[in-house]
């Protein structure tokens, strides 16, 4: 005996062909209707649908930072001292903003996330409403 001349004990059963009429009866063995049992798509394809529930932005996208670099008092309280004055050139020179590349000086907002006890000079940054009330009960100005 040679390893071509080798057979299975017991045969593979086929796999049942549904819905080819011959001998299974008036419904070729797919049951009473409903999608299942007609021809053509089953099942809408997930992905599209999934697709088609996204909101679409119109117009061209492209990956730009945000306009205003958000930075909260909180941090201002950590990385400054007393008499300081903060401009976004001071914050990239700290390491606190960052610059995009090839760009001029990022547009700094500071919001009013913590509080803030030291009397801080702001020059060239924009400031929330609530940030200015408490800059200003700390005795800091805003230029």
């Amino acid at each position: 005996m040679q390893l071509h001349e080798l057979k299975p004990k017991n045969k593979t059963q086929g796999k049942k062909r549904v819905g080819r009429g011959g001998k299974k009866g008036t419904y070729s063995g797919k049951g009473n209707k409903g999608q299942k049992s007609r021809a053509g798509a089953k099942f809408k394809p997930l992905i599209r649908g999934w697709i088609k529930r996204y909101p679409k932005l119109k117009g061209y996208r492209f990956n730009v930072l945000s306009e205003n670099t958000i930075i909260n008092l909180e941090i201002l309280e950590k990385k400054f001292n007393t008499g300081d004055t903060i401009s976004p050139e001071i914050l990239i020179e700290r390491k606190i903003v960052r610059r995009a590349s090839g760009s001029k000086t990022p547009i700094v907002k500071i919001l009013s996330k913590g509080e803030i006890t030291k009397q801080l000079t702001i020059k060239g940054c924009k400031v929330s409403l609530k940030a200015k009330e408490k800059i200003l009960k700390a005795q800091g100005k805003i230029i």
